[in-house]
């Protein structure tokens, strides 16, 4: 699907540092924009970050960079130093497809009191998506429910979802022609060095997550010496273009999900689904059957109902929610599964990100064209992997009649870069462990720790000491766990948190409670 669902990129979160050394990095591009920091607007800020706001123009087509070729605005947010600043960190969400402004307000409300004392965080809506103009537009309707049922049982079934695929690709030509032509990875990493030049500083600091980990590593691989700290959480596998990624990550959201179907059944006390992982699947599977026959309350049907629990493979802060829903659900009340749809699945605001996704995932990189190819492999995933196998086939068939061209997948090299931190959970379903392992192997001076047993997507800043310990480390000094004895090992593991309690009558829980990370929609990367 992408990496992180936009409905839930929230909370926990970031932190890092950059050198601000006006001068050369002003000549760039010969005449600096002047950033012009005011209030933010459509911005739902939370607390008292203080967040500016402001635009940058830069070209759409960075090979026709000149005074008449087409421009975007990107819209920046910024949270200055509380007192002296002696760095800049710049942060990515992830998606493709979500926007980033608030991001810069998250991460600096979680960054140790000495890094938030003395560094500027800066987010930003990466072209295409946000506030960002303009923008990607295609079909809200799309995501009207209820939408039909994604595991197809006749032909017929398979061609009408696959139309459907296709109306929604036909629909996202509509927007600019020179936006969708350029929306490629390497376009938003050309931006990012927009952002550097306009910022006046000769390195950056950056700290991404899922798909906003290859964003980070394509800049670095670009720009090696515009990058003084790098931190990849959650890692994109940097050698599996898009459609491969996509079937394998089918696979991996399955191995979460069973995950949350153990959880469920060691508490069967709480829940009465079961006191097996395949008693507790089976009343997920068996409330999906029933809701294809009639959606409850008439609007959440199997699709909502996978959107919505698909949060489980993202996040364990999610599994009382859901574990609540589906055994009121077995008992006959289905209010809470609708309102676990409408707070983790998707609506018709999903549009806004969705639509920017395939913008990036089609053009990234090359995608079959015969839909046979993708109904073979939808349903030989499907038959190892039944949870979200086929949903994420339709997700992504869009790009099999995509307007705009592919283009190679970038080669990721982070062979002339100084040094970086990975950080990864070990069970994460989004972007597996091995993802992270391969970046490792792409950049010489990285270090790689591992949140051993963690179940969520996102671990920077989410909690855990020891993971937090060697961030900040890396961040304030540069300073980096000894390198593993062998290369199938991190450098650093790291035990996770335990997986949450039950909620009590009050609706609290104990254990890792930190919110769902960047989890696309798209789901890799997402």
């Amino acid at each position: 699907m992408g990496v992180a669902s936009s409905r839930w990129v929230a909370a926990a979160a970031l932190v890092a540092a950059a050198v601000l050394v006006p001068g050369p990095a002003a000549a760039d591009t010969g005449v600096r924009q002047r950033l012009d920091w005011g209030e933010c607007t459509g911005l739902e800020v939370p607390g008292d970050s203080a967040v500016r706001c402001a635009r940058l123009s830069v070209p759409l087509d960075r090979d026709e960079p000149g005074a008449h070729g087409a421009t975007a605005e990107l819209a920046l947010s910024r949270v200055a130093a509380r007192a002296e600043r002696r760095g800049t960190l710049v942060v990515n969400p992830g998606g493709p497809g979500s926007p980033g402004r608030l991001w810069a307000a998250r991460t600096a409300a979680s960054l140790p009191a000495d890094l938030r004392d003395h560094y500027d965080v800066v987010g930003f809506d990466p072209r295409g998506t946000g506030a960002s103009t303009p923008a990607v537009s295609c079909d809200p309707a799309h995501f009207e429910p209820p939408r039909p049922d994604t595991v197809p049982a006749t032909p017929a079934d398979s061609s009408r979802l696959a139309e459907r695929a296709a109306d929604y690709a036909a629909a996202c030509a509509d927007s600019p022609a020179p936006l969708l032509e350029n929306m490629t990875t390497a376009d938003s990493a050309a931006d990012i060095d927009a952002i550097r030049q306009a910022l006046g500083l000769e390195r950056i600091d950056y700290l991404g997550y899922s798909y906003g980990s290859l964003l980070g590593a394509v800049y670095a691989t670009l720009h090696p010496d515009r990058v003084r700290r790098l931190v990849l959480d959650s890692v994109v596998h940097p050698g599996r273009p898009w459609f491969e990624s996509n079937l394998r990550q089918s696979r991996s959201l399955d191995g979460a999900a069973q995950n949350f179907f153990a959880w469920t059944a060691r508490h069967d006390d709480a829940y009465g689904l079961g006191s097996t992982p395949g008693e507790t699947a089976a009343a997920y599977y068996d409330a999906r059957a029933g809701l294809a026959e009639r959606p409850a309350e008439g609007v959440a049907g199997p699709a909502e109902l996978e959107s919505a629990y698909l949060a489980a493979a993202y996040s364990t802060s999610t599994w009382p929610d859901l574990a609540d829903a589906l055994a009121d659900h077995a008992e006959g009340d289905s209010t809470a599964l609708v309102a676990a749809h409408e707070k983790y699945g998707e609506s018709p605001e999903d549009d806004a990100s969705y639509g920017p996704y395939l913008a990036t995932q089609c053009t990234d990189s090359h995608w079959p064209q015969d839909p046979r190819t993708w109904l073979e492999d939808g349903a030989d995933t499907h038959a190892d992997a039944p949870f979200h196998a086929w949903n994420n086939t339709w997700y992504n068939m869009p790009c099999a009649s995509w307007s705009a061209p592919s283009r190679t997948w970038f080669e990721v090299d982070g062979g002339a870069v100084d040094d970086a931190l990975l950080v990864q959970a070990s069970e994460d379903g989004a972007t597996p462990v091995k993802g992270a392992f391969a970046m490792r192997a792409r950049f010489p001076g990285a270090r790689l720790v591992v949140e051993q047993g963690g179940l969520s997507h996102g671990v920077s800043l989410g909690g855990n000491p020891c993971v937090d310990g060697a961030l900040t480390d890396y961040l304030s000094e540069g300073s980096l766990p000894p390198a593993a004895d062998e290369s199938g090992e991190p450098d650093l593991a790291c035990p996770a948190a335990p997986a949450p309690e039950p909620s009590d009558p009050g609706g609290s829980s104990g254990g890792d409670t930190r919110e769902p990370q960047a989890a696309p929609y798209p789901l890799l990367p997402w």
